[in-house]
């Protein structure tokens, strides 16, 4: 069974990466989103990254697409999406498209100009002061934020919420168009701000869009061990697809991004991962949950 996977940290793993094309080749991968991640910088260190994503296409032999119409079958697929404050203004999210980004956040865990995430107070939650459940309610897009997706619903490019607020979910949800959350689970079942709730579940449902399964082990459950991560996963699978239904739980890996995972270290156990959802869910959930609800969506949108 192939996959596709809506988010890694590849182009800024420190270390050597998890993500390489023997690993995607080996797990089954039809399509990889690689995330421009963007802490600091803004728009030049996310130019600096659609570099390494070029060099990295060929140096691996990825298949660039752009939509739905480009992925090949016989090749590992490669789309460029975009993380944290890569930009702060219309110019520079049209550059962002220009250099081959489809799918884009408005932040990572600092508020930036577009927009406020999940956490209140993430220096806080670094230190322990505050609780990781603490969830950002009252402050979402900022005009600027509304402005640019607009403009990315204009050009084609996906709005991703994995990192925005309650507050940005809701706003983003208003425009009434399909959007992702490329990387997180189920509050339901781990109660971190970082996890969506039943409600936004379904309100990703209803608005045409999916959810990716995160594989961090904390936004999974509090057993780190191989046995507690699968069961988790299932869990998550379990409350998703309970809140949301068939067409809305896709992947969302995160490998680079996140420590190991006892369960799935790397791409090239994906399709262990895959099986086990064959055999909780059957083989039409697990195909959807796979490649075909995120297919759905990047043909809708792109």
């Amino acid at each position: 069974m192939r996959y596709c996977d809506m988010h890694c940290d590849a182009l800024t793993a420190s270390g050597a990466p998890r993500v390489t094309g023997e690993r995607l080749a080996a797990g089954g991968c039809l399509v990889q989103c690689f995330a421009a991640f963007v802490e600091e910088g803004g728009f030049s260190r996310f130019a600096s990254l659609a570099d390494k994503f070029d060099q990295l296409c060929q140096r691996e032999g990825y298949h660039r697409v752009l939509c739905a119409g480009d992925i090949r079958e016989d090749a590992v697929n490669a789309m460029l999406t975009s993380e944290g404050g890569a930009f702060s203004s219309l110019e520079e999210l049209k550059g962002l498209y220009n250099r081959g980004v489809r799918i884009a956040g408005f932040v990572w865990n600092m508020p930036t100009g577009a927009g406020f995430p999940n956490f209140p107070d993430y220096a806080g939650l670094c230190s322990g002061r505050v609780a990781p459940a603490l969830r950002e309610t009252a402050r979402g897009l900022t005009e600027f934020g509304f402005a640019a997706a607009e403009y990315m619903a204009e050009v084609g490019i996906i709005a991703d919420v994995s990192h925005g607020s309650d507050r940005l979910f809701a706003d983003i949800a208003s425009l009434k168009r399909p959007f992702v959350a490329s990387h997180s689970n189920a509050a339901s079942v781990q109660n971190w701000a970082r996890n969506l709730t039943d409600g936004q579940i379904r309100t990703l449902a209803d608005c045409g869009g999916v959810v990716g399964l995160n594989f961090c082990a904390d936004f999974l459950s509090d057993d780190g061990s191989a046995e507690g991560q699968r069961a988790a996963l299932l869990a998550h699978a379990h409350a998703v697809l309970r809140a949301g239904g068939e067409d809305v739980l896709a992947i969302g890996s995160d490998f680079d991004g996140i420590p190991d995972n006892a369960f799935l270290p790397d791409p090239s156990r994906m399709p262990v991962f895959l099986q086990l959802l064959a055999d909780e869910f059957g083989a039409r959930i697990a195909e959807k949950a796979a490649r075909d609800n995120f297919l759905r969506v990047i043909r809708d949108v792109l």
